[in-house]
């Protein structure tokens, strides 16, 4: 996008920066990317489809991390543990979803739902190669535009 003029604002007070006109454009991320319509804004590009007409890869989104220093052994039972938990709400949606909706500012069932879906899915349990991938991926662009000052070596759990 070449150099341009930012200002971070908290996510939740973005879609208000931009409908008051105090800002051109925003970043939305959680459920901002499927409210802004019904807030009368429009969508300059979605990051998730660039990349993935970019590079044919999934959008790393997140990661859970910990320090090498706790050890292999450590490593594996916490990788574990995290699966089985987002295993446990894969499998149980319905109760997860009821969960989740007291944290879900405003949002109706539906668009929850499709929100939820959006982060939590078989790539959360596993990257599997294409998910390496795309996170290898990420990393390397963010060094080539001088991100961070040493190559971050990625090392996956299991």
């Amino acid at each position: 996008m070449g150099k341009f003029r930012y200002r971070a604002v908290p996510f939740d007070q973005i879609l208000d920066e931009v409908k008051s006109g105090r800002a051109d454009a925003g970043l939305l991320i959680h459920e901002g990317q499927l409210t802004y319509e019904s807030e009368g804004l429009k969508k300059v590009v979605d990051l998730g489809e660039w990349w993935l007409l970019e590079t044919g890869l999934p959008l790393p989104l997140g990661a859970n991390v910990a320090r090498r220093d706790v050890g292999a052994e450590n490593l594996f039972e916490l990788s574990d543990v995290l699966r089985d938990s987002i295993q446990a709400g894969l499998d149980n949606r319905e109760e997860a979803m009821e969960y989740a909706l007291q944290f879900g500012r405003g949002l109706d069932n539906e668009l929850a739902d499709r929100f939820v879906g959006m982060y939590v899915n078989e790539l959360t349990c596993d990257y599997g190669d294409e998910g390496r991938q795309a996170v290898r991926e990420l990393m390397r662009r963010a060094e080539g535009i001088g991100t961070y000052d040493h190559p971050v070596k990625v090392e996956f759990v299991g």
